[in-house]
């Protein structure tokens, strides 16, 4: 499957069966909606407050009921700062994430931090059919989550994939290895996803266009790559400081700055030989 269109800006498409995403240039970020008898869950609430009353609007011009229900896929500002809109907007509503993700954002204000956690997986009643959010395991963050529509075969990934390379032409997308990644464990968490895959799935990451179960398969194996390459040179006594150019990488060494430093922090001390000054 190739990616499907959906332009920057657009408002809502429909990738399934009463589920939508709608596709913002800032940031390349992905907010999604599946409707049920019950009224909408929303998945992620953009950047800011400005932001988040736009995708209110379009979701509103949608004509397919209230919200009911919104997620967090992660604690990463630009997918969870439209919170207290939607608390404001739509009074009562339920804000979910995982509890890692939730704890991370304890100190953004109560009208931001979700009230409704969970610790491995959690089903939401939408009337005529049931929602999945599941936690795969740490990845881009401690707190990642994906939401399932399994109905229709659908799965909103959050960042754990990436069909966007942020302006750099990166053949499948270019992971975001932050500040608070686990890039050791971020293979463990893609292999559960790619589980509940079938060849048919379409799969909405967080930043880009959907992808089918073959991209994601590709980009674990990437991903792989890294991790294998940073326990090699960790068991070689390669400090830190020397990793980037001590190797080959499958995305640009500025790109992975963090993930070698987090790693390294990350290794077991069996796994390393001395000297790593």
């Amino acid at each position: 499957m190739q990616p499907r269109e959906i332009a920057h800006d657009q408002g809502f498409v429909e990738v399934a069966d009463r589920c939508w995403v709608a596709r913002y240039e800032h940031f390349d970020v992905n907010v999604g909606v599946v409707a049920g008898d019950r009224g909408l869950l929303v998945i992620d609430t953009h950047a800011s407050e400005s932001e988040a009353r736009t995708v209110v609007d379009q979701i509103r011009r949608l004509g397919r009921g209230e919200v009911v229900a919104v997620v967090n896929t992660h604690e990463h500002f630009d997918h969870c700062f439209g919170n207290a809109v939607f608390r404001e907007e739509y009074d009562g509503v339920a804000l979910h994430a995982h509890e890692a993700a939730a704890s991370g954002l304890a100190g953004s204000g109560p009208a931001i931090q979700p009230d409704h956690t969970f610790s491995s997986a959690r089903a939401i009643d939408l009337g005529d059919r049931f929602v999945e959010l599941i936690h795969p395991g740490r990845g881009h963050t401690a707190g990642d989550a994906v939401i399932r529509v399994s109905d229709v075969d659908l799965l909103f990934a959050g960042d754990l994939v990436e069909e966007s390379s942020r302006g750099m032409n990166v053949p499948g997308g270019l992971p975001g290895f932050g500040e608070d990644c686990y890039p050791l464990e971020w293979t463990a968490s893609l292999d559960l996803l790619i589980s509940m895959l079938t060849d048919s799935s379409v799969i909405v990451p967080g930043h880009g266009l959907p992808v089918d179960k073959d991209f994601v398969m590709e980009q674990r194996g990437n991903i792989g790559m890294v991790a294998e390459t940073i326990r090699d040179l960790a068991r070689k006594g390669i400090p830190v400081a020397d990793a980037l150019p001590a190797a080959e990488w499958p995305y640009p060494v500025e790109e992975l700055k963090h993930a070698v430093a987090r790693a390294y922090e990350q290794l077991p001390r069996s796994a390393k030989s001395l000297p790593l000054a």
